[in-house]
């Protein structure tokens, strides 16, 4: 009688009921946390290509705007030895003349897939504008 008072009074721990419900409640809740966690790796992995890729497509933009010299065709290219990211640019001539509609367009793959990101703008031949100026 004296050991039972004495282990009841001292007695520290969890009863096997808490730690079954605590176990269970990990169960529940541990899965739904590993799916946000990986979901919001593949989500920011997927951000910062597609402003890496907007920014590659600004300046390979700037660099055509650059030269000022426009032929109505199509080009491609890679941003740099074992980038994975490549560019391919076409120039149509519209009905103005100097006028050139150049649409250029950057491709990665990411997760097996293929993306892209395409910027369309109209640019004035700059050897036109120069000529007339000198008449």
């Amino acid at each position: 009688m004296i050991i039972n008072s004495i282990l009841s009074k001292d007695q520290k721990g969890f009863t096997l009921l808490e730690i079954i419900v605590a176990l269970t409640i990990a169960a529940i809740a541990l899965p739904v946390l590993l799916k946000a966690f990986s979901d919001g790796t593949k989500n920011q992995t997927t951000i910062e290509n597609r402003t890496t890729a907007l920014y590659l497509l600004k300046l390979r933009m700037a660099e055509i705007e650059m030269l000022g010299e426009f032929e109505a065709g199509s080009e491609e290219g890679e941003f740099g030895a074992n980038s994975r990211f490549t560019w391919i640019s076409d120039t149509t001539e519209l009905e103005t003349e100097g006028l050139y509609q150049v649409t250029v367009t950057v491709i990665w793959l990411e997760r097996g897939r293929e993306q892209s990101v395409e910027l369309s703008t109209i640019l004035a031949d700059k050897t036109i504008q120069q000529e007339e100026q000198q008449i």
